[in-house]
């Protein structure tokens, strides 16, 4: 079994709440405490779960894990397009957040994919 560290999947997710994390650092207290502290949690737990997916040695339980990842990622979109609306990320922040979420997301799915192929030939 491939370790999570080497999924492509997963460094993306990593790069992702890495770069969210070093952004909101640089917030207000009030801002850190509202947003700041939803929108780390929520980029955190994609790669979290896409971990924790791969630690369970039943492909079921991987991919319930993969489903929470991607329900974390539109979670983490969410938050992102209100800090956006409230001022609090520039549209510089948004261009280099944007092409990762943008290749993130279609790989989700496929690995989500490969492992239901993966279970339906076992």
């Amino acid at each position: 079994m491939e370790t999570f560290q080497n999924l492509r999947v997963y460094q993306l997710s990593e790069n992702l709440a890495n770069g969210i994390w070093f952004i909101v650092d640089k917030w207000d207290s009030f801002a850190k405490d509202t947003i700041g502290k939803q929108i780390v949690k929520s980029a955190d737990s994609i790669d979290a779960n896409i971990a924790e997916g791969n630690g369970r040695y039943n492909l079921q339980d991987n991919q319930r894990f993969i489903k929470i990842a991607r329900g974390s990622l539109n979670e983490t979109r969410h938050w992102l397009r209100l800090a956006f609306k409230r001022k609090l990320l520039t549209q510089e922040q948004i261009d280099k957040i944007k092409p990762i979420i943008d290749e993130l997301s279609p790989k989700l799915n496929a690995y989500l994919n490969s492992l239901k192929r993966k279970s339906n030939n076992i």
